[in-house]
């Protein structure tokens, strides 16, 4: 440790020789919790930092090479769970600024920083002397803890999966690929914020409020107009057309697979996670599609006669059926027939402000939390809003929380949360808590109104939370099992069970208020929102399950050679049975969740998860769904546990049984 102190001072020094100011990320964050000192970190800070942080963290795993102590766990791999933490600091803000607040000198310092990243993992991972240690350690786990064992599984198969078993030649090439998927990887999801923004300039429209826009706009030619747009991103032969990295990636994903003895990517991907196996996601997929796809064919019927009115009026031509752009116009004029419910009804009383203090309070009340403002803490955007979370019953503080909700130009569409910093023991035994984020394209506040939302953003806001409870709860001693660090088709059941919540009568009457009158939302306006919260199920998950199957049957492939993007997209869709008047949630071209965002053969894990978080909650509703004996055991098993132990084991420990496989299509109304 002395040896790693000094080596930290030697390169702080250095740096400020180099520079005229102190580099922020070379320095201890004299802030609020240890936040990032935003305000202070320019540009310039970042190339120098990486290249610090990269020395660091050889000169770290030198150490651990060359102590001449037997292998043990916290000698190698605790010591190597410790290692790289300027490059933590530095990553840790450049990542989330990149997704948040992309401007072009940002992307282009990441785009320059892969390549350097890229190689030192490969050295890392591809050393034998290391590995040699790691491997002694593994063949040896007497009097390890669970956590130490899961910890010590999966830093030994993250050796053997980047090629540490390869010949010279072999590992040659596993880093060239590495680094060209990192880097294509950053041009695809580049690529889509370009064609987002494109798409915004010509419409006035984001991408995030096309859905609401659609379902209320009566213009058909609009609507068409809108939709091609929409679905043809990244597909319009300009300089971000994805259709070339579509195939570049899937070969480099397809020759990584091959070098490591799979016969195709999903293999490779699916072998360490909940499903196993292709066939197991593709039974399952097909199961929720099947009777997703017939709920939908009666939806279009219902939309049809809503079509036929205006048919009849002379507002349509004669003949006319659905189509893909008619979709969310007609679902919503159903909806109305059907349940008398309108989202401008409900917009008013699900302002953001007050949908979030809802969001907070149940969790608060589930969980024993606080959640507090922190004044003059440090801010990458003047929008975003900072708070504390910590324990009411010990006073213990939790992590750190920021919001960032309204669309810019500069930050990707969609909703997500993210780690600024991860939680962990450090090396002295001193706990470090996580600095979490959870971002949105919600609606900005205009001069007559402030920002409102709709019904699905408001289960998108409890969406996110749920995973941000995944991360602030965490109680595991290293990072690299702690948090959301969990199998993919694992990490959504915290976040998609936070969303049962959204709506249920006694939690609606802490937030859902009138932002002009206060008045709480009316048990009539209550009973028709669950009324119709199986509503258009049938397209919902068939869109998302054709996603989930595309996703599976690309990284299915051994080869790409002669394929066409479009061509074989519209096969997958045609074999599944896919209607006309449906295309997936997402199609290859713009669909960052597998190209660019890590769910790659794993988009299915939504589904997945929902299985599990549907049959969860049937505990809380046949016990009280914010009944403290029944939140403190899903607090402990599950939010707490990051992967220190199997997720099923966890799930069980939680729930006691296998989860009801029927759960999710009881749930969404489709059995």
């Amino acid at each position: 440790m002395k040896r790693f102190i000094f080596i930290t001072l030697a390169l702080i020094a250095m740096t400020s020789c180099n520079n005229t100011k102190t580099n922020p990320f070379l320095t201890e964050w004299d802030t609020p919790y240890g936040i990032p000192p935003f305000e202070e970190i320019t540009i310039d800070d970042y190339m120098p930092a990486i290249e610090a942080g990269i020395e660091q963290n050889r000169a770290e795993v030198d150490a651990i090479i060359n102590n001449p102590d037997a292998p043990t766990f916290e000698n190698t791999i605790a010591a190597l769970d410790l290692s790289g933490e300027i490059l933590a600091k530095v990553l840790g803000v450049l990542y989330n600024l990149t997704e948040t607040d992309g401007t072009d000198e940002l992307n282009a310092v990441l785009e320059a920083s892969i390549p350097m990243t890229e190689t030192l993992s490969s050295d890392i991972y591809m050393n034998a002397d290391l590995f040699a240690k790691v491997k002694a350690v593994y063949e040896n786990q007497d009097g390890l803890d669970r956590e130490q064992q899961m910890l010590l599984e999966k830093t030994y198969k993250a050796f053997v999966k980047n090629g540490v078993g390869l010949d010279a030649e072999g590992q040659s090439k596993m880093r060239d690929i590495n680094i060209q998927l990192s880097t294509l990887e950053q041009k695809f999801g580049n690529n889509i914020l370009a064609e987002n923004n494109s798409f915004k300039e010509k419409f006035d429209v984001t991408i995030s409020d096309y859905p609401d826009f659609m379902g209320a706009c009566s213009d058909r030619n609009l609507r068409e107009e809108m939709f091609k747009a929409y679905s043809n991103r990244c597909a319009n032969g300009n300089e971000y057309d994805n259709t070339e990295n579509v195939i570049k990636i899937l070969d480099l994903r397809q020759q990584k697979a091959n070098l490591l003895g799979y016969a195709t990517p999903a293999d490779m991907i699916l072998e360490d996670k909940m499903a196993k196996t292709p066939k197991t996601v593709d039974d399952f997929l097909m199961s929720i599609f099947t009777p997703a796809v017939s709920r939908a064919k009666e939806e279009v019927a219902d939309m049809q006669k809503e079509m036929d009115k205006d048919i009849a009026e002379g507002l349509v031509p004669e003949g006319s059926t659905i189509q893909p752009w008619d979709w969310f116009y007609y679902a919503e004029r159903v909806r109305k027939a059907k349940f008398d419910l309108d989202e401008e009804q409900t917009k008013p009383y699900f302002q953001m402000e007050n949908v979030r203090a809802g969001v907070f309070a149940t969790a608060c009340k589930l969980y024993g939390l606080s959640i507090e403002p922190v004044a003059d803490a440090p801010k990458y955007f003047e929008e975003v809003e900072v708070f504390k979370v910590t324990d009411i019953e010990t006073g213990k503080l939790l992590g750190i929380l920021t919001t960032d909700y309204f669309p810019r130009s500069t930050k990707r569409g969609g909703a997500w949360m993210n780690n600024i910093r991860d939680q962990y023991f450090d090396a002295e035994g001193n706990e470090v808590r996580p600095i979490i984020v959870n971002v949105g394209n919600f609606a900005k506040p205009t001069e007559d109104a402030p920002s409102l939302l709709t019904i699905d953003q408001v289960g998108t806001m409890f969406h996110e939370f749920g995973h941000a409870l995944h991360g602030l709860l965490t109680q595991c001693h290293y990072k690299g099992v702690s948090g959301t660090s969990v199998a993919r088709d694992f990490v959504e059941l915290p976040s998609q069970i936070n969303e049962n919540w959204a709506f249920q009568k006694e939690v609606l009457a802490t937030y859902a208020k009138h932002y002009q009158t206060g008045e709480v939302i009316p048990d009539e306006l209550v009973a028709k929102i669950q009324a119709a919260s199986t509503f258009n199920m049938g397209f919902m998950t068939t869109e998302l399950a054709a996603a989930s199957i595309l996703d599976m049957k690309w990284h299915e492939l051994s080869s790409v050679e002669g394929i066409n993007v479009d061509e074989f997209e519209a096969k997958v869709c045609k074999e599944m049975g896919l209607i006309d008047e449906i295309i997936p949630r997402y199609r290859s071209k713009y669909f960052n969740h597998i190209f660019n965002s890590g769910y790659s053969a794993g988009y299915y894990s939504y589904l997945w998860a929902e299985v599990l978080d549907k049959d969860a909650f049937e505990l809380f509703k046949q016990n009280g769904i914010l009944d403290p004996v029944t939140a403190a055991s899903f607090k402990h098993n599950i939010l707490e546990k990051g992967s220190s132990e199997e997720p099923m084991v966890l799930y069980h420990n939680f729930r006691g049984a296998d989860p009801d496989p029927d759960a999710l299509l009881k749930a969404r109304g489709l059995k």
